[in-house]
C-alpha cells in the first residue's frame, strides 16, 4: 500500500470532515475555522502546499453561505420552518420549544413563539430572537 494512502488511512476521521461540504451551521463553523488556520498557515500563497487545501475550503465555505442565505422570514413560523429545513430537522428534534403539538402549532401560525422559546431558538440557530418574535 502507498505510503501516502496509508497516512490518509489512519488520519481520515480528522480529514474527512474537512473534504465534506457542511450540512449544518457547526460544521459550517469549523470549515471556517479551517479555513481560517489553512491560511494562517500560508495556504494565501499560492505556492504554499495548504494552498489547495484553502481554495476548497474557501469553496465549501462559499457553497454553505449561498445555501444558507435565509429569505426574509414574515413570521416567525416561516424563520423556524426554513432553519428546520437547513438543518434537516423535524418536530421531534425540538423538544425546547414543548410537546410536538406547541411545535406544530407554532409551525403552522396558530400559536407565537413566546420570549423563552424566542430565545431558545436564537441560541440553538445562532440568529437573533426578534426573528420568532
Amino acid at each position: 500500500m502507498n505510503a501516502r494512502l496509508k497516512a490518509a488511512i489512519q488520519h481520515w476521521s480528522y480529514v474527512a470532515p474537512l473534504l465534506q461540504p457542511a450540512r449544518n451551521a457547526k460544521e459550517y463553523a469549523d470549515l471556517v475555522e479551517a479555513l481560517d488556520a489553512a491560511l494562517d498557515a500560508g495556504g494565501a500563497d499560492e505556492t504554499n502546499p495548504f494552498a489547495r487545501l484553502a481554495d476548497y475550503l474557501g469553496e465549501l465555505v462559499a457553497e454553505y453561505e449561498a445555501k444558507d442565505k435565509m429569505p426574509p422570514a414574515a413570521t416567525g413560523a416561516e424563520a423556524l420552518r426554513y432553519l428546520m429545513q437547513r438543518d434537516s430537522l423535524r418536530q421531534i428534534d425540538l423538544p425546547e420549544l414543548g410537546s410536538q403539538g406547541v411545535v406544530s402549532e407554532l409551525l403552522s401560525g396558530r400559536r407565537d413563539f413566546n420570549a423563552r422559546q424566542a430565545k431558545v431558538m436564537a441560541a440553538r440557530f445562532g440568529v437573533t430572537a426578534a426573528l420568532f418574535l
